[in-house]
């Protein structure tokens, strides 16, 4: 029996520059191909996510898109979202409205704006956001292994989106950057909470390098890792901050990976319609196919 091959596309998010943002695997044409099937694949590929675009089943939508790890199924996630499009567009793809796709995943319709600059921004999908218990901040502080957390002007908050993050504030970029945490504290807090990880945010000055640092640990499913860039964070992050009458700007930048040797930015806009976007710019690295048995 023969081989069936699949286009893919292995694509860097949040970045112009090579190997400085999110790596994706984004597998195209995939309507055939079992979760099963795609979780082998997404395990292979070993990167923190691979997407797999499928005929869309909504009618409102462009494409569907499955989400895996390499250990689960992701209902949403920031960079997927992003590099599928990137991905989608580059390979030829028209969109139904000029300047907007609509993506159909886990979490439901997610709106993808296409900027003439090259540019492309999601839709923050709705955000649950519950204050973390007062009682577990001793706990982080020594995970953390940080005095500089700041408990005061936003308190710790459980934020999920699609993705669940503990959303925590650090009182200096530098501090935020040079926390090296325990891993296996780091990873109780994580169970404790449900979360998938922690995600630390500094704010730079006026004349800084973007307006906030991000830094995001992952503690779901596998060892402590930090992730270069992350979407879903950002997205949480903007909607605390929203939520909590803190949003720093109109529109503000991020820096992310910093501490891992990337240089990953992201773009957060509210609109005046209450949405949400968070952006950036994609590269592809490698084009190919997937050899299947």
């Amino acid at each position: 029996m023969s081989a069936r091959e699949v286009r893919f596309k292995q694509v860097d998010v949040f970045s112009e520059v090579p190997f400085k943002g999110n790596a994706l695997a984004v597998v195209f044409d995939a309507d055939d191909l079992t979760g099963d099937q795609m979780q082998a694949i997404a395990r292979w590929t070993n990167l923190s996510e691979t997407a797999f675009v499928c005929r869309p089943s909504d009618p409102e939508a462009d494409y569907r898109v499955r989400i895996f790890t390499p250990a689960y199924e992701l209902p949403f996630a920031g960079h997927p979202t992003l590099g599928t499009a990137h991905a989608l567009l580059e390979s030829g793809y028209r969109p139904r409205q000029a300047g907007r796709l609509v993506q159909q995943c886990g979490a439901g319709l997610i709106e993808v704006a296409v900027h003439d600059d090259g540019t492309l921004a999601f839709v923050a999908p709705p955000a649950r956001i519950e204050p973390l218990d007062a009682g577990e901040f001793g706990a982080l502080r020594a995970a953390l292994g940080c005095d500089d957390v700041d408990f005061d002007d936003i308190a710790p908050c459980c934020v999920d989106n699609g993705v669940p993050w503990l959303v925590i504030g650090v009182k200096s970029p530098h501090a935020c950057v040079s926390i090296t945490p325990d891993p296996i504290a780091v990873s109780q807090i994580v169970r404790k909470t449900g979360m998938s990880g922690l995600a630390l945010y500094a704010s730079h000055a006026a004349n800084g390098p973007a307006t906030l640092e991000v830094r995001c640990l992952v503690a779901e499913g596998g060892p402590l890792y930090e992730d270069p860039v992350t979407g879903s964070a950002n997205a949480a992050l903007a909607g605390l901050l929203a939520a909590r009458g803190r949003r720093p700007a109109t529109r503000y930048t991020v820096r992310q990976g910093t501490a891992i040797g990337r240089d990953g930015r992201v773009t957060v806009e509210y609109d005046p319609s209450g949405k949400i976007w968070v952006g950036g710019r994609s590269t592809t690295i490698v084009e190919g196919t997937f050899r299947l048995p």
